[in-house]
Order: structure tokens, then sequence, then C-alpha cells
């Protein structure tokens, strides 16, 4: 009798044990999270004579020192890590994208010591005349590096940031990010609106090349615009659309713009009206449920009330009209949560 009950005890504790792999709970989801932030002005401290960034320094008009750097570097750990803490995430990006970074240095100085994760960098020098960049970086543990490239955009007068294209895979699926800080709306919108569609046209001339080796390719384009959804770069330059349907309906002539339907606040704000002008914009293969997919909801502007200046109304800068707050950044970051289909 006790050999017999013994024998039932282990068919119950096997066939319990298949069903909770077939029926009950399955095996965590895969994912690839994405992080873009302009992270307003993450400067060294000292004068570099081929850029424009005396005011970063402790003599310069902004007093920019090194109390004033280590508390900026803390403010971006914390907000990773506030990342990390969130229930819908439970681990720091697999790939962030900061704008505003002025070196190399600067970047791995600041994402280097965080606890729990060890990035890996790329980082291309643009010729912006302030000398900011890119900064890319990625989680060896997670994501494999398949190459990189910036490209310059043809402009008259001064130069701008680079649009860096990187190739990744994770769990063997293969994608690519198209990264974008396009010329600012200083002085005059209209008059710098033509150097966001020139920026516009070498982007999508990327993502062409990449969709035209591989129709199919799971291609994420994002950045900080310094346009909105409706403008002519955004819309007509980079062919967006808020309708998903009619992305996976024509081919690869158009992209997916993640702003769709998000009913929560902008990433920027300014003149008392929040913009969408930090975007994140997916090829019709991040939607057809193969390799990496962007499923509804996987996009998020994420914030928490640190975030937010005494008001609670708008970011808390840096900076504010020159004058220092010892805020975050002026811009919100962005979060996109991939799923890897098996």
């Amino acid at each position: 009798m006790q050999k017999l009950l013994c024998c039932v005890f282990l068919v119950f504790i096997a066939t319990l044990s298949q069903s909770h792999t077939v029926s009950g709970k399955p095996n965590p989801e895969k994912s690839v999270l994405f992080l873009w932030w302009n992270v307003e002005n993450l400067f060294d401290c000292h004068n570099d004579p081929a850029t424009e960034d005396d005011d970063f320094t402790p003599e310069g008009k902004l007093q920019w020192t090194e109390k004033r750097l280590l508390l900026k570097k803390m403010r971006i750990r914390h907000l990773l890590s506030a990342v990390e803490a969130h229930p819908d995430y439970r681990k720091y990006p697999d790939i962030l994208a900061f704008a505003e970074v002025e070196t190399r240095s600067i970047f791995n100085d600041t994402i280097e010591s965080i606890d729990g994760v060890s990035y890996k960098t790329i980082y291309h020098e643009s010729s912006d005349p302030r000398g900011i960049d890119i900064g890319l970086a990625y989680n060896p543990k997670t994501i494999h590096p398949t190459g990189s490239k910036a490209y310059s955009v043809p402009l008259d007068g001064k130069p701008t940031r680079k649009i860096i294209v990187a190739g990744f895979s994770a769990s063997g699926h293969p994608f690519h990010l198209i990264l974008n800080h396009w010329p600012s709306r200083s002085f005059d919108t209209g008059w710098t609106e033509q150097k966001r569609l020139a920026a516009a046209k070498v982007a999508r001339h990327i993502l062409d090349s990449l969709l035209v080796s591989n129709p199919k390719a799971d291609c994420i384009v994002m950045g900080d615009f310094n346009d909105e959804p409706s403008d002519r770069s955004i819309k007509h330059g980079l062919r967006s659309t808020f309708d998903a349907a009619r992305v996976k309906a024509n081919g690869n002539s158009l992209m997916y713009n993640c702003w769709s339907n998000y009913e929560g606040i902008g990433s920027y704000f300014y003149n008392n009206h929040w913009q969408q002008i930090d975007q994140i914009l997916l090829s019709p293969g991040m939607l057809d449920n193969k390799g990496l997919t962007a499923p509804e909801g996987s996009f998020r502007c994420f914030s928490f009330f640190r975030l937010f200046d005494y008001s609670g109304k708008k970011p808390w800068a840096t900076y504010e009209k020159r004058k220092y707050k010892g805020g975050y950044s002026d811009h919100l970051p962005l979060l996109l949560k991939a799923r890897i289909e098996p």
C-alpha cells in the first residue's frame, strides 16, 4: 500500500508539473527594452578649444562645476533605477540612447557604475558646433551588436548632429536602430524647417536601404526630431502615420508612430503646451508578430513625480532660461518594450 501511494503521488506531481508548463504559468516573456532620452547638456567641466562649450565650465556663464556634474549623473542613474524598479519592466533598458552628450568619456562615466548591468557603448563624434552627440549603449548579456555607422546631414551653414544607424540581434533576431537629433527650432520654425526636412531625407534613405535588403526587417527610428508627428518632416519626410493598419497594408512605404492613441503627456513642455518632439517610429516588420514585435501598449513616455519641477506641470530641467535648477532634464524619456517572438 505504501508503494502504491508513493507511485500515485509521483504521477500526480508529474501531471501537475506538465499542466503548469502547458496551460499554467508560461516561461517568462522575452523582450527588448529601449530607452530614448534627451538628457539636456551632459557636458564635462573642461574647456574644449574645438567646440563651443565655454559656458559649461566652472568659470563659464553657467558655472558648470564638478559638483553639478556629479548631481547630473546621479539624476540619470536614478531615472534608470526607476525604470528597473517599475512593475511593467523589472529590468534596466537593454538599449539606451541619450541625446546631448558631449564626449564618450562622460557618457561612459555616467552609466558604468550602475549596479546590476554593465553597459557597452557605441559612440560616434559629430560635427555639431557645441560638440554634442548621441550616446548609445547596450547590455551585452541580452544584446549582440552587428555594426554601426554615422551619416552626415548636408546643410548650408553650421553642421548638425549625425544620424546613427546600428545593427543588433536579440535571441538570434536581428534589428536596426536609426538614431536622430535634428536641428532645433531656434529663432524661427519656418526658417529652420528646411534643415529638419534635410535630416528626414537622410534618415528615410537609411531606412529604405535597410528595407531593400530585407523588406521584413525590424527597424526602430527614434530621437529628438524637434518637430511633432503632424509636421512635414515627420509626416511626409519619414512617411509616418498613426494608422497601424495602413502601415501593414502599404508594404514598406509607411512607418508607424508610437504616439498613436497615446493618452499621456508629451515629452517636452514649451509655451504651456506639451509637445511630442521625441518620437519612436516602427517599420512594418515591427508589427508582423515575427522576430521583434511591438504590441499595443508597448510604448510609454516615462515619468514619475521627481521628474517634474515644483509646479508639477513640466519637466524639472537642469537649466531654465540659463539659470541653474538642478533637475534631471528638460525632456522626459521614452520607452519601448518590444516582445521577442519565439
